[in-house]
């Protein structure tokens, strides 16, 4: 009798593989594939089909093939604003999440006393619920009794100079700064503690070898640290894109989509087009140029990646 066989032998017989029993693998996979299909799935392929027909949920659905894609591309002022914020959102919170959440993370990296009470209070803000966290900024950019104003006003009455806070929440130009540093406060502690983990992996003979060679400090995180995380850097800046792209709550608590629109993003035009005009086809049609536009994005961020980002492994990705 050879090893195998004896092996194979002293297995009990209930508890050999049969064929005849990967059904019970699938059973074991049936709950999170009917959550998918019934949850994810079945209403992506409802909401591309619900794109071609006029529906105000008290009538029936009428076909009308493309028109709601052409309406939005060509006669509908309010997408090309609503499209024209978003990208604003965009070109500015994704770059300044990323260097704010390095600069932190690269600041936190270091051997000092109470470091991880820091960590703790910078990260804090990421487990704050966004509505609650929206109304506090509301409260704080109130032109009337905010604290922010209540600041600049002293700060006017004490030197003398005739300056006046900003309306921040009612003013078309300061009404997206606002909701952009919300923006910040809420998620660069992510960002930080992203940015911290991949600083954990960067070699200290790297800094060690730069310093024999005399690199400065600006030298070494240019050439050592930024290269080492830029596998991360990559992963952040997609998901991040993908958050900007999909900003609502933000704008939705704060501002309303106002003042005049200025802070109304895609994904609250969608919103309102589906759930306050009863536009339930054209809600749908946002809704796939949306994920045209985030599809493009990410692989056109894919593509660019390879020339910048930089793995331990060797050689570009």
């Amino acid at each position: 009798m050879t090893a195998s066989t004896s092996s194979q032998t002293s297995v009990p017989r209930w508890q050999r593989y049969r064929p005849d029993q990967q059904w019970e693998a699938y059973l074991f996979l049936l709950p999170s594939f009917a959550g998918f299909l019934i949850f994810v799935a079945i209403p992506v392929v409802a909401s591309l089909a619900l794109s071609f027909f006029e529906w105000s949920l008290l009538s029936p659905p009428e076909f009308v093939g493309i028109k709601n894609f052409k309406q939005l591309l060509s006669s509908d002022v309010v997408f090309r604003k609503v499209l024209g914020n978003t990208f604003y959102f965009i070109v500015t919170i994704v770059p300044l999440q990323l260097a704010f959440g390095l600069l932190l993370a690269v600041s936190l990296n270091q051997g000092m006393r109470g470091i991880e009470f820091y960590r703790l209070i910078y990260f804090m803000p990421v487990v704050t619920t966004i509505v609650a966290a929206a109304l506090v900024f509301q409260w704080f950019f109130n032109y009337d009794f905010g604290i922010l104003s209540a600041a600049v006003w002293e700060l006017g009455e004490r030197t003398g100079l005739p300056i006046r806070p900003p309306d921040w929440l009612n003013d078309p130009d300061w009404a997206k700064p606002a909701v952009i540093i919300l923006t910040l406060w809420k998620n660069t502690g992510f960002t930080m503690v992203i940015y911290l983990a991949a600083l954990q992996g960067v070699p200290t003979e790297l800094y060690d070898a730069a310093k024999v060679d005399g690199a400065s400090a600006w030298q070494r995180f240019r050439f050592v640290t930024f290269p080492m995380v830029s596998p991360t850097t990559f992963f952040l800046m997609v998901i991040q894109m993908i958050g900007a792209f999909q900003l609502f709550s933000e704008a939705f608590v704060m501002t309303q989509g106002g003042p005049a629109q200025a802070t109304l993003t895609i994904v609250y035009y969608i919103y309102q087009l589906a759930f306050e005009f009863s536009q339930m086809g054209k809600g749908a049609a946002v809704a796939w140029v949306l994920f045209i536009f985030i599809f493009i994005f990410t692989f056109v961020q894919t593509r660019l990646q390879r020339r910048w980002v930089h793995y331990e492994a060797g050689g570009d990705s």
